[in-house]
């Protein structure tokens, strides 16, 4: 595996740590803006941190509405690599407090190199739900 593909790796891995701590700060901290996700074949897109950061309240509270209770990776694997791109394909499993899964999902993120900082940038997921879209807006191409 490239020291690319680890640095993206190391990086979705703190990004996830966030997401099931959800500490909005630390997503953050592992992004780049604007950030883009392909839900389905529909566009989101957070423009800045702030945009990212205002409704993570609102999402967590549907995160334990439908019954969440973590996420766990069941796997990443490094698909492409550059010292500028990292295309990692991840597969993750939403569970309830009892550890039974009630969503798993196929999800690929793109991990970019900016002013030697990785975060990241782009994710098209499988999981197309509320949860996922809080305080997106569609782009304009």
């Amino acid at each position: 595996m490239s020291n690319y593909a680890e640095q993206a790796i190391e990086t979705f891995t703190r990004w996830a740590q966030a997401f099931n701590d959800r500490d909005a700060d630390a997503m953050i901290a592992e992004m780049h803006f604007p950030h883009m996700r392909l839900a389905g074949t529909e566009f989101q897109t957070w423009p800045t941190r702030e945009d990212f950061r205002a409704p993570q309240d609102d999402m967590t509270k549907a995160l334990i509405a439908e019954g969440w209770h973590t996420t766990i990776t069941k796997s990443v694997t490094a698909a492409q690599a550059g010292p500028e791109k990292v295309h990692l394909v991840i597969r993750q499993s939403r569970q309830h407090k009892d550890g039974s899964e009630y969503n798993g999902f196929d999800t690929l993120w793109i991990f970019t190199n900016i002013e030697g900082k990785w975060g990241v940038q782009f994710r098209s997921s499988f999981l197309a739900n509320a949860t996922q879209a809080y305080g997106a807006s569609k782009p304009t191409f």
